[in-house]
């Protein structure tokens, strides 16, 4: 019998996520490879959502999401960007920012139509402009005196006349970068130039390190009109498994992205979105002590690796380390990840997945430092039998 599945999804076969976490489980190995923190958010966050359900708010909300929670992110882009949105038709609230990426895609790029991506790039990207029916176009993210960063010359020359979108992840999700006003003014230019619509993914937004200042694409100038913003709670208040997000946009764009998700998810859960939306006013006092710590973290995790025998990239946000596998005599990162809990008991997740052009990260592989201190140093002293 053939494949059932339709043609353009037969790349994507199980994601990469789900494999390693998989094979974490079957051998008992640290898992260094999914980005889910070990501890829960603010304990006022979680009382809220269990006052939420306790109180009866357990049914369908409505679908563009409580106004309490488009009213708090409405709020929080005034406040910490001073960008201006309409709560009630320039917010709308996503199952996590997974859809509201998906959602914004499939509401914006057709059949044919081509999607700028930079490479490495988180998998769902992928995988949702090919449901779009639309093409991927990749620009390549290369280590420079320490960090990734393109070359604007490759981003213009990517842009075609079938070029609808461009997908801009910063703080980056695996390359750990976070891009300079300089590199999102070229963003913003390429844009304004040739009549794109940006979607940003910005859901590390709060986790920067080093006084990294993470810039909204959206606060340039003549982008605010132009940006399709999308973020979530899940990682600045270590609630991955709420899949809680929201999209900030001109209504125009809400209006399309809800014209797909309605018949998507139709809603998000109610008592977490009115706990998000508690969190968003009260909490950030506690994000900023959870930066701190996840600074730290990246720089026990980053000292450990080094220590074992990688070259590690000290990312200025995010929850991942690069790691070149090159200095220990490894050369294909996927292989390394399968053989890894076997040699070493750790699990990572090999960044060629990420590429196009898969021979650019054959030699890197990210690891988690969203973890306890504890399970770092074990992973840490583990790897150093690779050596």
């Amino acid at each position: 019998m053939t494949e059932p599945l339709v043609p353009r999804m037969r790349e994507f076969g199980e994601t990469i996520f789900a494999e390693m976490s998989a094979l974490a489980t079957a051998t008992g190995s640290i898992n260094l490879g999914q980005g889910f923190p070990d501890g829960d958010g603010p304990g006022a966050m979680l009382d809220a959502a269990v006052e939420a359900i306790r109180s009866g708010g357990n049914q369908y909300p409505p679908g563009p999401g409580v106004p309490e929670l488009r009213e708090a992110v409405a709020a929080q882009r005034l406040e910490r960007y001073g960008l201006s949105y309409d709560p009630m038709s320039e917010v709308y609230v996503t199952v996590g920012a997974t859809e509201g990426i998906a959602a914004s895609v499939l509401a914006l790029a057709g059949p044919g139509d081509e999607v700028i991506v930079f490479e490495p790039y988180y998998d769902s990207y992928a995988a949702v402009i090919a449901l779009a029916g639309a093409v991927r176009r990749p620009v390549m993210l290369r280590p420079v005196e320490g960090r990734f960063t393109f070359d604007p010359d490759e981003l213009r020359a990517a842009v075609g006349p079938r070029t609808k979108a461009v997908l801009v992840n910063s703080p980056h999700n695996p390359a750990g970068t976070v891009f300079t006003r300089g590199e999102l003014e070229a963003i913003a230019a390429v844009c304004r130039e040739h009549d794109l619509v940006a979607i940003t993914d910005e859901v590390y937004e709060y986790l920067t390190f080093d006084d990294t200042e993470h810039i909204p694409l959206a606060t340039l100038d003549g982008m605010r009109e132009r940006t399709v913003s999308v973020s979530s709670a899940g990682k600045t208040f270590s609630a991955t498994g709420w899949k809680t997000g929201w999209v900030t946009a001109p209504a125009r764009y809400v209006r399309a992205v809800q014209t797909v998700k309605q018949f998507l998810t139709y809603a998000v859960s109610a008592p977490y979105q009115r706990a998000a939306a508690y969190a968003l006013s009260n909490e950030i006092a506690w994000v900023a002590e959870l930066r701190k710590s996840l600074q730290a973290k990246r720089d026990r995790l980053v000292t450990g690796l080094e220590a074992a025998g990688f070259t590690a990239y000290r990312p200025q946000g995010t929850y991942f380390v690069q790691a070149d596998i090159r200095p220990l005599g490894f050369s294909d990162g996927l292989e390394l990840a399968r053989a890894l809990p076997a040699k070493a008991g750790v699990v990572a997740i090999p960044t060629q997945v990420f590429y196009d052009h898969v021979e650019a990260g054959a030699h890197f592989v990210r690891f988690a430092f969203c973890k306890k201190d504890e399970v770092i140093d074990e992973a840490v002293e583990r790897l150093r039998r690779l050596a």
